[in-house]
């Protein structure tokens, strides 16, 4: 009887060391399969500490240079220098701010794609001097030559975009358009962004953010090609309507903005930066990743902000 109690004893002492052992395996397996199933999916999670990724940040005053700039008509050359620049972002933060004047008195004024000035003079100023255009812009500036082409003498145009729609060797529609554009309105300096600084803008955004801009599914965007082209340029920038990084994290949440300053009834700009932050499914601007990238190239290039400030 003695015998059978202890064979008993030790086969529940087996049993509870292979249920242990089990246990322990998959336990195992299922943190592993968890680690790898965060590395696969890497690439499309939200961006997040971008602040401090580049050890050591791109000189951008060396980066590329101004042959990365192609004419589009005529024989100018890409040859602005600034002492002082005012960039003028779409934000409705800019609304109610009262600095147009302040934005007409600086030497060279540089704004984007189809954001206009009639109307909106006392908050965003009347002169520009660069303006950026997206391609996905084209159509919406030419088709207010007044507004956008002939307002200011001296304009200097850059059309960014892939190479296959604006490329001068694509030769498709958009080119088209910006050629004639530029033949029509001689007071332009119309140049296109070369394909090899295309490029370069996709291995900057790796470099400063740790992400493959394609395998990430990002979109650059013009906010981030207005930059750089603003740090080549200017040797102060003073950004007017910029949010910091954290804006649409506080607590409480920050009142609704329309996410242009010239589209009142527009989307939200909180929620459309946090939309395109998070986006895995289809392309999506890092609105916040590229500003986290913009306040550590403030430190290095004497970039300044204001409405809000920061």
């Amino acid at each position: 009887m003695g015998l059978r109690l202890v064979d008993k004893q030790n086969q529940q002492s087996q049993r509870m060391v292979i249920f242990g052992a089990i246990f322990l395996l998959m336990t195992l397996l299922i943190l592993y399969s968890s680690n790898s199933g965060n590395t696969a999916n890497d690439t499309y999670s939200p961006f997040r500490n971008s602040y401090h990724h580049a050890a050591k940040s791109t000189d951008l005053k060396k980066w590329a240079g101004k042959e990365g700039y192609m004419v589009v008509y005529g024989n100018k050359s890409m040859t602005l220098h600034c002492h002082e620049c005012a960039l003028v972002t779409s934000s409705s933060h800019v609304l109610g701010s009262g600095v147009g004047d302040e934005i007409d008195r600086t030497e060279c004024v540089i704004r984007m794609n189809d954001a206009p000035t009639t109307g909106f003079e006392q908050d965003v100023g009347n002169r520009s001097t660069v303006r950026v255009v997206a391609h996905s812009s084209v159509f919406r500036v030419v088709r207010r030559p007044s507004e956008f082409l002939n307002k200011t003498p001296d304009l200097v145009v850059i059309f960014w975009g892939p190479p296959t729609k604006i490329g001068k060797d694509a030769k498709g529609t958009l080119f088209r358009l910006i050629q004639r554009v530029s033949m029509t309105y001689t007071n332009l300096s119309s140049f296109t962004i070369a394909p090899s600084k295309m490029r370069k803008f996709d291995s900057l955004f790796q470099r400063e953010t740790g992400r493959d801009r394609e395998k990430s599914r990002s979109w650059l965007s013009t906010g981030w090609f207005t930059m750089v082209i603003a740090i080549e340029i200017c040797d102060n920038i003073h950004v007017y309507g910029m949010v910091p990084p954290n804006y649409c994290a506080r607590r409480p949440q920050p009142k609704r903005m329309p996410y242009h300053y010239y589209k009142p009834r527009g989307p939200d700009e909180c929620v459309t930066y946090l939309q395109n932050e998070k986006g895995r499914r289809g392309n999506h601007h890092r609105f916040i990743t590229e500003k986290q990238v913009f306040a550590r190239w403030a430190k290095l290039y004497n970039i300044t902000f204001s409405h809000p400030k920061w």
